[in-house]
């Protein structure tokens, strides 16, 4: 299936139904009055984050969707019928945003969580809601209210801990597939990685977490060089980056500071808040390098790169450092997890206690 992570639509919802202006016509009854019913309401448009749904691609070829208009009301004080309501599914981690405004309308990032995208017109009134005790024989009704319309840009952004990011061969699909379940397309060439995947990383039982692979950025991404920027987005929502460096590029000129210090310039142009967060320093294929020249190289890589914190050293091909780095992730994580549960229960004991600075006797 083809990933497509974008797409444009027009959601347009149900208009109401008119009310009706119509008369008891009885036998037995005389001067039955009005009894026109009131027309039905217009089916209103939902979104429902479903994680069985991986892509946005069913919204990239169809891209009107319009909910059933409600009936008009009839007589003996019948109401029209209600048009029905169409729900859209989309994956986990979409954003709806409203094209016009650019008002961010939802965040799906819940399974099952359901949102109004674009709500249907009420129903006209009938005449029996306008007889009083000077007009008894009311004609006079309403029409239905339009439904809204809306143009929406869906965008999603993958849900993961941990995304892994550097220049192109530089051994993130290898990584991936050597510690998760995730099994991208690995070859020998540039730009591999196509599209976004997912795995997951059985640390324990406890704390298994989700890593994602992004296809390699260069130089100028921000530009639209390469694949351009357009996949960085699905790192947004990482609690910790992975810049993986290859220690022993094929091209002899490659300079694996000069690349890492560009790159790092790339995540800054496309979002502050993603180039502020957590980064640690993955140096990949070190079974390439010689137990001689394996010190010199590391030694002086992590004195350019990483003089503050401590780089971790792996070959994605053997295995060797993947273990090390994957509970490092693990712990660094439970660490988060442990800390954002203490503020809520902190919060939440701090809200269910009595204001003492009130007056004695109110309530806040």
């Amino acid at each position: 299936m083809k990933f497509i992570d974008e797409a444009k639509i027009d959601v347009i919802a149900g208009k109401g139904g008119d009310g009706a202006a119509t008369f008891r016509r009885e036998k037995f009854v005389p001067r039955g009055g009005p009894s026109g019913g009131d027309g039905g309401h217009g089916g209103s448009i939902y979104a429902i984050a479903d994680r069985n749904v991986n892509t946005l691609i069913d919204y990239r070829y169809t891209r009107r969707f319009e909910a059933q208009k409600g009936e008009t009301g009839g007589s003996a004080d019948c109401y029209g019928k209600g048009g029905d309501d169409i729900s859209l599914r989309v994956p986990v981690g979409t954003q709806i945003t409203d094209e016009e405004t650019g008002e961010l309308i939802a965040d799906l990032a819940e399974h099952e969580q359901k949102i109004l995208i674009a709500r249907g017109g009420k129903g006209g009134l009938g005449n029996l809601h306008f007889k009083t005790s000077v007009n008894r024989a009311p004609k006079q009704k309403t029409p239905g209210e339009p439904g809204q319309v809306r143009r929406l840009r869906l965008e999603l952004k993958v849900l993961a801990d941990v995304g892994l990011l550097g220049l192109p061969n530089a051994g993130k699909s290898t990584c991936i597939t050597r510690v998760s379940n995730a099994r991208p397309r690995i070859a020998d060439y540039p730009f591999t990685t196509l599209q976004p995947h997912l795995g997951v990383v059985d640390v324990n039982v406890e704390h298994p977490f989700v890593m994602a692979d992004i296809p390699g950025l260069i130089e100028g991404a921000a530009e639209g060089a390469g694949l351009g920027h357009q996949f960085l987005r699905h790192l947004v929502r990482t609690r910790l980056l992975l810049h993986v460096i290859d220690v022993a590029p094929i091209d002899p000129d490659a300079d694996p500071v000069r690349d890492a210090h560009a790159l790092a310039k790339e995540l800054r142009k496309y979002d502050a808040e993603l180039a502020d967060k957590p980064r640690w320093i993955v140096f990949n294929k070190i079974d390439v390098l010689t137990e001689e020249e394996r010190e010199e190289r590391l030694n002086e890589l992590t004195k350019a790169l990483s003089p503050d914190q401590k780089p971790f050293y792996i070959s994605a091909v053997t295995g060797e450092g993947c273990s090390d780095l994957v509970h490092a992730i693990g712990h660094y994580l439970a660490d988060i997890r442990a800390a954002e549960r203490r503020a809520e229960v902190a919060k939440s004991i701090y809200n269910g206690m009595p204001d003492l600075d009130a007056p004695e006797g109110t309530e806040e």
